[in-house]
């Protein structure tokens, strides 16, 4: 028997092998070499000749944490974060809930259209937001002015800069979150809204009450994949408005990229990466911390 479980263990490990080897090679060992190269100097001139390469330690990192543009994009990337997040779950939870009403029409058709910005090129769809959001020209200032409103300069002032770049990260995720919760949705069974129906309650209650503790577990994935995602916001940023105006729309990745590929100051740019790192790391802790903790006082 024993030999048979080896012979098991051992075709088991066989097969992932390659799979382990592959994350060794093109994640493991990347992320290590740069955990090194942030404890360096490590700039264009030792990209130039290694022996200008000077091990600094933590230097880099004390460097960023005395560093005012770097506390103003981290002020931004948890802007951005605070606001996208929510705004993207709700929107997505709201189009699957409609979507698995059976009443709905054409409703392959609506999840193809919901879907599609997703698998757009990002570069270009942000090209086009940055037509639609022209002051002059823009699609939205001409609906704005047709109704009486005023044009609004929506990527040359600060205030509505990120707003603007949140409306399109919006449009760009909500329908990938749109089909993981229509997934879930579809495996809630009818017995039970059926139930609640008979104890009177209404549309909002039964999703208060039956859809959102049904779907809880697929809520918090959405919200860590969420989170992770806007903490790396870049081509949105880089593409509609160069980090401007003001720097109001510089996040911590396009600050990294300015540090590692304006300035070339590579060891200061893996140290950005790692604290990076570390902040989406503690959010998920602390995600994954209340989920249990209100999971426990709802038992």
């Amino acid at each position: 028997m024993s030999s048979t479980v080896t012979a098991r263990e051992r075709a088991a490990w066989g097969f992932v092998a390659p799979a382990l080897i592959a994350i060794a090679v093109f994640f493991a060992v990347p992320v290590i070499a740069a955990l090194l190269l942030s404890l360096t100097d490590f700039d264009i001139y030792a990209l130039a000749d290694l022996k200008n390469l000077r091990f600094v330690g933590l230097q880099n990192y004390e460097r960023l944490l005395t560093n005012p543009l770097f506390w103003g994009a981290m002020k931004n990337t948890l802007w951005f974060s605070v606001l996208g997040v929510p705004l993207a779950i709700a929107a997505s939870l709201f189009a699957a809930v409609i979507l698995n009403a059976r009443t709905v029409r054409w409703r392959p058709i609506w999840r193809v259209v919901f879907f599609a910005p997703y698998v757009t090129t990002l570069v270009a769809t942000a090209v086009l937001w940055n037509y639609m959001l022209h002051t002059k020209y823009g699609v939205i200032n001409w609906i704005l002015t047709s109704v009486g409103l005023p044009a609004v300069d929506w990527l040359g002032s600060p205030a509505t800069s990120v707003p603007a770049i949140l409306m399109f990260v919006v449009w760009k995720i909500f329908g990938y979150n749109m089909l993981i919760f229509l997934a879930v949705l579809q495996t809630v069974p009818d017995d039970l809204y059926e139930a609640a129906r008979i104890d009177g309650a209404g549309p909002w209650k039964q999703f208060r009450h039956v859809t959102l503790p049904a779907i809880a577990p697929t809520l918090l994935l959405v919200s860590i994949i969420s989170v992770a995602g806007f903490f790396q916001l870049f081509a949105e940023p880089y593409v509609m408005t160069q980090g401007g105006p003001a720097q109001s729309t510089v996040t911590v990745l396009y600050f990294m990229y300015e540090e590692g590929f304006k300035w070339w100051n590579l060891g200061s740019a893996s140290a950005v990466a790692f604290i990076l790192f570390l902040c989406i790391f503690a959010v998920t802790m602390v995600q994954l911390w209340a989920s249990r903790k209100l999971g426990g006082d709802h038992t």
